[in-house]
């Protein structure tokens, strides 16, 4: 419940049951490139988006590129379970956020912040677009993180990579601080990283790449 501070008769004339409430407040701008505000999960990953497809105007590449921002990731996955049933993609790059260093949580549990993207790894995610991800970051100097996940994401990924005949996926996070509180915190340079390694992963592939990803049923004898 939301106590508004208001006795009971105001407050159902202001409000009823079942009316969608959000937090109101501005992005706040803070040192070091550092921003601070609510719905960075999943804004930031549209602003990493954004970059990426006008990075993509400037480089010649024969590849048809959907974005997508997707719906009710949160509550059932449910925008990326129509859009990859509906666009059908070749392979697919999910963009989120995941938890970033601050107090109460160990190491272990997060991710540093302005140290670049973390690049998922584990039975969600196709081994060969992980690994060309990694090889692309190393090859740009992008820095990043492995970051393992051993069962299902919980993000869009996971409703994509098991799409149709299911979908060759991968995953890229954004360290955020915060998660899930109206201050959520993050480094502006995580957000041009992540662009910048999507925009080079892109231009690497090539046709035969593509090939080895696709699933084929066995022929006799093999």
């Amino acid at each position: 419940f939301v106590d508004v501070g208001l006795p009971p008769e105001e407050v159902e004339q202001l409000v009823a049951v079942g009316d969608l409430i959000s937090i109101r407040r501005d992005m706040i701008t803070l040192k070091n490139r550092y921003v601070a505000g609510k719905a960075m999960d999943n804004r930031a990953s549209v602003a990493a988006v954004t970059l990426t497809l006008e990075q993509l105007h400037t480089i010649l590449h024969p590849w048809d590129v959907v974005a997508v921002a997707t719906i009710q990731e949160e509550t059932g996955l449910k925008g990326a379970t129509t859009a990859a049933y509906g666009v059908a993609p070749q392979l697919a790059i999910a963009l989120d956020v995941t938890f970033g260093e601050q107090a109460h949580l160990s190491n272990d549990e997060t991710l540093p912040l302005d140290a670049g993207p973390s690049i998922g790894f584990g039975p969600n995610f196709h081994p060969q677009l992980v690994a060309r991800l990694e090889e692309v970051a190393k090859a740009h100097e992008i820095p990043y993180h492995r970051e393992p996940i051993p069962g299902r994401s919980g993000t869009d990924a996971w409703a994509i990579q098991v799409s149709r005949e299911g979908v060759p996926t991968g995953l890229l996070s954004i360290p955020v601080r915060y998660m899930h509180q109206p201050i959520e915190t993050l480094a502006v340079a995580d957000i041009e990283r992540t662009a910048r390694l999507l925009t080079a992963f892109i231009a690497s592939l090539e046709t035969d790449f593509l090939g080895k990803l696709a699933w084929k049923p066995a022929t006799e004898g093999e």
